[in-house]
């Protein structure tokens, strides 16, 4: 089936609807799945108002059915994207360009790996592509916006993206990854001693008095999300300032995607004192959020990554990406994992140093993946 050469622009992702855009999304991924994106803007979370105005693309094809979209966002700030660019905008505004607005395709919110260029498989793939990515450039030159940002694509759209000329870069998140463990133990088995214990204690200390509790589906309720959202308040305010998710968003997830959450909770004495939220992929636990009003020994460590790696393998997931950031997840099991962004930069004299300054940044990121992997792996050496 060929597609028609036109794309149009959506102010709500509900003008193309749910039948139309999981026939090109899919439903493997859920941050890029249509309630996702709906609940972001339904919520009020995603709009014009907190900066990020919906612009979705879709292309119909020959039948006049939707035959590919894009998530796509006309930023007004650089928050709530994980990929850091305030240093370019800082630079160019003062040499005197405007960086704001700018063009974002991207899940809001979440630094989750997922497609991007979202084409229906009966769709000559590269012509969607191809499509998509004309239109979004398009767009940007209409809006005067200052470049196209694509974050967090998967490595095959990453690498049509690149090879279309979009600058490439590339970061460093730390995710697990499931050798067919059946049990936690199996999965124990493969680490050093060391770490076995040392493993162990943290989990024996973390649930000492703690009752844990994995929620899901039907089981999910709104005194559930309360507390949740306190412990996401709590963590917004000392970590970022002003939280991007409001408590609207959690009840609509859990109206509308109550069996792709699994919420993990803590509580104590009767009282929820914790909590990470996650998200149930095809093939992949993502976790999210959390939060807790009590510090408890290695209560952060049992919540988001013990326990996610034991549900994933209850679940027969083939890996777990435990979000943005930190070190510390090597010494639990969750090794450096490569994750991309591609940029189109209208001007010349920002794109070009940006440009060099990527090239340099991959070669330094790449070598740290090496290291880390290298010096503190958790695993069993092999001869």
């Amino acid at each position: 089936m060929k597609l028609k050469p036109a794309v149009r622009i959506h102010r709500r992702i509900a003008e193309i609807g749910k039948t139309a855009w999981t026939a090109c999304a899919g439903e493997g991924n859920p941050f890029v799945a249509y309630d996702f994106l709906d609940i972001c803007e339904e919520s009020g979370c995603a709009t014009d108002r907190t900066g990020w105005a919906p612009h979705h693309l879709s292309i119909e094809d020959e039948a006049g059915e939707v035959g590919a979209v894009m998530p796509l966002y006309l930023k007004s700030h650089s928050q709530g994207e994980y990929v850091f660019d305030w240093s370019w905008a800082d630079a160019y505004e003062r040499a005197g360009g405007r960086y704001y607005p700018k063009l974002q395709c991207a899940a809001p919110f979440s630094p989750v790996t997922g497609p991007r260029l979202l084409v229906r498989p009966d769709i000559d793939q590269t012509e969607g592509r191809n499509m998509l990515l004309g239109g979004a450039l398009t767009v940007a030159e209409k809006l005067d916006a200052s470049g196209l940002h694509v974050t967090f694509p998967e490595e095959r759209d990453w690498r049509f993206l690149t090879t279309a000329g979009l600058l490439a870069r590339q970061d460093q998140q730390y995710h697990w990854t499931n050798q067919g463990y059946a049990t936690f133990d199996d999965f124990l088995a493969a680490l050093s001693s060391n770490r076995r214990k040392t493993i162990r204690r943290e989990r024996r200390d973390a649930q000492d008095g703690v009752e844990i509790v994995g929620l899901s589906g039907a089981d999910l309720t709104e005194e559930h999300w309360d507390a949740f959202f306190a412990f996401y308040m709590d963590t917004g305010a000392r970590k970022w300032g002003t939280p991007y998710l409001n408590r609207r968003f959690f009840s609509l997830l859990g109206e509308r995607m109550a069996d792709r959450v699994l919420l993990v909770m803590a509580r104590r004495e009767g009282r929820w004192i914790a909590g990470a939220l996650n998200l149930i992929g095809d093939d992949c636990l993502y976790g999210r959020n959390w939060g807790a009003l009590e510090e408890r020994p290695f209560l952060h460590f049992e919540l988001c990554y013990y326990q996610a790696i034991e549900h994933a393998i209850r679940l027969g997931l083939s890996r777990v990406e435990a979000g943005a950031q930190g070190q510390h997840k090597i010494a639990r099991g969750y090794l450096p994992s490569p994750v991309y962004s591609a940029h189109w930069i209208a001007d010349p004299m920002l794109r070009e140093p940006v440009a060099r300054y990527l090239d340099q940044e991959r070669t330094s990121v790449q070598g740290e993946m090496d290291y880390l992997a290298e010096e503190f792996s958790p695993f069993r050496q092999t001869t």
